[in-house]
């Protein structure tokens, strides 16, 4: 073998050396994870555990920063212009990175080259429900209710899939559900159960407490199997609709650049604390979210496929980037 051959060689292994030695020594000053989402909401509460948890495990201070706003525009961009050290992790939302790609004309980062995927946390399992005071027990009953009472009911939803869904509904069935605008999960089921807004496609950890006391009633799920907090709820796929209807989820981001020991470090750490029975029984089924914990590798593939779905579903909405 050659000088030439073998020059490589020597620096592949050298590099990997000082790959498994940056690894090792990570993290030694203060890491700091950048949400895109305001304190006090689902990620936010499944995330603090878990940077509690990395504290512990890695013996340095593990902040959560909040930067809200912007359709997670705002966190994200914070995000892709973040030094590339390891030391900032990202805590975003699907349409950061999906569907922001096909509904802005002009994004202050690049939401595909800008950062780089670590792990997809979990989804969140979002319900189409309505007040147990419009009778409705059923999709069927919905629709027939919609069609005795024309121009009259509304609904909420936060997602673009989700909206998508509703229009089809109304399509499908000649009647006129009209969407209307919230600023958060509280604000639907209040509008639930005030009946201003009867009827909402919104995350189920919003209304547990309601599904079980009777003052809501659920109709469908968009999870791809039943609850295991509502499995009386059938799905949206037993329900027979195959247009896109893409998965609401969380995940950890890092920008673009941070070495790959780190990512995995972070990525396999994280996958150690959230996967644990007890911490999923506690901080995701029992507020209605399904954990995923990917690897990298398999998060990247997968937000590829997500990206295109997205897209899918964005043209077939008819939505013209703003």
């Amino acid at each position: 073998m050659t000088p030439l051959v073998r020059m490589p060689l020597a620096l592949v292994a050298l590099a990997a050396m000082q790959g498994v030695a940056l690894a090792q020594d990570y993290p030694s000053r203060p890491v700091r994870i950048i949400s895109a989402s305001a304190a006090g909401g689902i990620s936010d509460i499944f995330m603090r555990p878990v940077a509690d948890a990395l504290q512990k495990r890695w013996g340095q201070p593990v902040v959560i920063e909040n930067r809200p706003g912007g359709n997670f525009n705002i966190g994200a961009r914070a995000c892709a212009e973040a030094p590339p050290d390891g030391y900032t992790v990202c805590l975003m939302s699907n349409e950061a990175v999906t569907y922001n790609l096909y509904t802005y004309k002009n994004l202050p980062f690049d939401p595909e080259t800008g950062v780089v995927p670590l792990t997809n946390l979990f989804f969140i399992i979002q319900s189409l429900a309505v007040s147990t005071d419009l009778g409705a027990n059923s999709v069927a009953d919905l629709v027939a209710i919609a069609k005795a009472r024309p121009k009259t009911l509304s609904y909420s939803s936060p997602a673009v899939p989700l909206v998508l869904f509703m229009e089809n509904l109304n399509r499908a069935h000649g009647i006129d559900l009209v969407k209307v605008p919230f600023k958060g999960g509280s604000d639907a089921i209040n509008g639930v159960l005030t009946g201003i807004t009867p009827i909402t496609f919104v995350g189920i950890g919003n209304m547990v407490a309601h599904l079980r006391s009777g003052t809501m009633k659920g109709l469908l799920i968009d999870s791809e199997s039943r609850s295991k907090l509502f499995p009386e709820i059938p799905t949206v796929t037993e329900y027979g609709y195959k247009d896109p209807l893409t998965r609401s989820y969380f995940a950890l981001y890092a920008p673009a650049g941070t070495p790959k020991a780190q990512l995995d470090k972070i990525a396999a750490d994280v996958r150690a604390i959230a996967g644990d029975p007890q911490f999923q029984e506690r901080n995701a089924i029992q507020r209605g979210i399904e954990p995923v914990l990917n690897t990298p590798d398999e998060f990247a593939a997968y937000l590829k496929q997500d990206r295109i779905n997205a897209k899918r579903v964005v043209e077939a909405a008819g939505m013209l980037p703003q």
